[in-house]
């Protein structure tokens, strides 16, 4: 019965896909607002279409340029922040390869870095920047890398440096550097346990086709997003300092989130 449902969905959702592709393409290609706001409808038929319930906290980003720094555990991720708001993502290169991943990011304008080149870390940080003085929200996975959700991994700092061009390469006063905390909080109406992570966190060697009929199999998901408080930047502010605040955020957020599901677990 699974099977015949989520197939229905993903029907929708492809048959969405194709609606929307042309006028996204063309919002792209003339600069049309439209091309910002389409891919948000698609990311909220995507949660939709896999079943995933979203539950949103804190206060997002308003009026400041904002780059934002969240940990990262599922390319379920992608869905549930693109679902937010208007946005863009910085991924790696080889994403771009991807089959179907790579037009799909294209189309939300991804940032694409090598992360060992250093000298395309200086471009994709002047990209950022660009973006950033446009007044754009740029999502950068700090960590670098997904985790399994219970911890929150080092966050890297050499592409926090987009802010700090930003400043200066384009007259703004300040940016905020806003964490994100992404928690997984519940698999088909129970809270998340260590082994019920594997079908929900895509993290080391994991196949991704595999994984996706998993998530379709394992019902509803429950996810939490939470905005913590914006960290000031200007051009004085040190931009590993300013990482590890912003890791500590996030990781005391999801703590609390882990303890909770913890709670609830164990509760008769």
């Amino acid at each position: 019965m699974w099977a015949i449902v989520a197939g229905a969905r993903l029907i929708v959702l492809l048959i969405a896909l194709v609606a929307m592709f042309p006028l996204q393409w063309l919002g792209l290609r003339f600069h049309w607002p439209i091309a910002r706001s389409l891919p948000v409808l698609f990311h909220r038929l995507a949660l939709w279409a896999l079943n995933i319930r979203l539950r949103v906290s804190g206060t997002a980003p308003h009026d400041v340029p904002s780059l934002v720094l969240s940990n990262h555990c599922s390319w379920i991720d992608i869905l549930v922040l693109g679902s937010l708001r208007p946005l863009s993502f910085v991924a790696k290169s080889e994403v771009a390869g991807w089959p179907g991943v790579g037009f799909l990011a294209r189309m939300q304008r991804t940032i694409f870095i090598e992360r060992e080149n250093k000298r395309a870390t200086g471009e994709v940080a002047g990209m950022m920047a660009r973006r950033l003085s446009r007044g754009e929200l740029i999502v950068l996975f700090a960590e670098g890398t997904t985790s399994d959700g219970n911890r929150v991994l080092p966050f890297r700092a050499s592409l926090v440096g987009a802010a700090r061009m930003a400043l200066m390469d384009h007259s703004l006063d300040h940016i905020a550097l806003q964490p994100l905390t992404i928690a997984y909080t519940a698999l088909n109406g129970l809270p998340v346990t260590r082994r019920d992570r594997p079908e929900l966190c895509w993290y080391g060697d994991m196949e991704l086709a595999p994984h996706l009929v998993g998530v379709l199999k394992g019902g509803p998901i429950d996810v939490a997003v939470h905005w913590g408080k914006p960290i000031p930047f200007d051009a004085h502010t040190d931009r590993k300092r300013a990482a590890i605040n912003a890791r500590e955020t996030v990781r005391v957020a999801l703590t609390r989130f882990n303890r909770r599901r913890a709670s609830e677990t164990a509760a008769p």
